[in-house]
C-alpha cells in the first residue's frame, strides 16, 4: 500500500503546477506585490552579493548540511518530497535551536536553502517533517522564498525615507503580512500533496501549537480540528470578528487553528479530489 501511493504521488508530480494547489487569496496578494512600481529593482539591488553570502557563510559555519552521506534519513525525505511536487531539491541545513522552526532563503536567483532547527526535528515523527520539508518546498514552488525576501529588506529600508518612510514600511508590512499567511496556506496543501493525509499535516500545526515530545503521544488531532471549529464559531460574532483580525494582522503566520481547519476543509474539497483524479488518470494513460 505504502509503495502504491508513493507511485501515485511520484505520478501526481508529472502534472502538477503551483497554480493546481495555490490558495486563491495567495494569488490576490501576489499581483498586489508584483503590482508595487521598482519592487523587483529595488529587492535585487538590495539583495546584493553581499548579503547572499552572509546568509550562506552563517548557515555552513553554524549548522549541519545534509546530504547522501551526512543525516542520510533527511536527505531522503527531501528527495522525495521534491520529486513528488516536481521542483530541485535544495540544501537542507539543520541548526541548533531550541525554538521549533523551518524556513527557507532564495537569494538573487541562486541555489536555494532550508534550514530546520533542531527542536523540531525532535518534536515530530518523519512523516510529519517530511510534510514540514514539503511545505518550504511548496514556497520555491510557488517562488514565494524570492518574493519573502525581497519584501522583508524592503519594509525594512522604507523606515530610512524621511518623512513618510515609516507609513509606506508599515502600509508595506502589513501587505505583506497578508500575503504572507495567504502564502503559508499555500504551503500547508503542498505538504498534503506530499503526506497524502490531512491527520498528518494538522498533527504538525498542534504540535507547533502545544506540542513536546514527552506529550506526543497523548496529542489528539480529532479534538485539535474540534477546537478549531470551536474557534471558528466563537469569532464569527462581529466582536469576534473584530478581535480575531486583531490577533492576525501581525502575524506572519495565521493562527494554527485556522491553518487546520483550512487543510482539513481543502483535504475535503472537490479542487483536491480533481487533482489527485487527474493523476490518476494520468497513471492509467502510462499503463496503455
Amino acid at each position: 500500500m505504502f509503495a502504491e501511493l508513493r507511485l501515485f504521488t511520484l505520478l501526481l508530480s508529472k502534472i502538477l503546477t503551483a497554480d493546481d494547489f495555490r490558495h486563491p487569496i495567495d494569488k490576490q496578494n501576489t499581483l498586489i506585490l508584483r503590482a508595487i512600481p521598482g519592487l523587483n529593482e529595488l529587492g535585487k539591488a538590495l539583495l546584493g552579493s553581499v548579503a547572499e553570502q552572509v546568509m550562506l557563510l552563517e548557515n555552513i559555519g553554524t549548522s549541519v548540511l545534509v546530504s547522501k552521506n551526512q543525516l542520510s534519513d533527511l536527505h531522503h525525505l527531501m528527495v522525495e518530497a521534491a520529486k513528488i511536487l516536481s521542483v530541485d531539491a535544495p540544501d537542507l541545513y539543520v541548526r541548533q535551536s531550541p525554538v521549533p522552526n523551518a524556513y527557507t532563503l532564495a537569494i538573487s536567483g541562486k541555489r536555494p536553502f532550508v534550514v530546520v532547527h533542531t527542536s523540531l526535528v525532535e518534536l515530530l515523527t518523519r512523516k510529519e517533517l517530511q510534510a514540514v520539508l514539503a511545505h518550504e518546498l511548496g514556497h520555491l514552488k510557488c517562488d514565494h522564498g524570492v518574493w519573502l525576501t525581497y519584501a522583508n529588506i524592503l519594509a525594512l529600508g522604507a523606515y530610512s525615507i524621511p518623512g513618510l518612510g515609516g507609513l509606506i514600511a508599515q502600509t508595506l508590512e502589513e501587505q505583506l503580512f497578508r500575503w504572507l499567511r495567504a502564502a503559508e496556506l499555500t504551503c500547508d496543501r503542498a505538504a498534503l500533496l506530499v503526506a497524502q493525509d490531512p491527520k498528518v499535516v494538522i498533527s504538525v500545526l498542534m504540535k507547533l501549537a502545544g506540542g513536546c515530545p514527552s506529550l506526543a503521544d497523548q496529542l489528539n488531532v480529532d479534538a485539535f480540528l474540534e477546537q478549531a471549529r470551536s474557534y471558528e464559531k466563537a469569532s464569527s460574532s462581529p466582536v469576534g470578528w473584530y478581535i480575531r483580525n486583531a490577533q492576525t494582522r501581525q502575524l506572519s503566520h495565521p493562527l494554527p487553528v485556522l491553518r487546520a481547519r483550512e487543510i482539513d476543509e481543502w483535504s475535503r474539497s472537490p479542487a483536491y479530489r480533481s487533482l489527485l483524479n487527474r493523476a490518476a488518470q494520468f497513471n492509467s494513460m502510462q499503463k496503455v
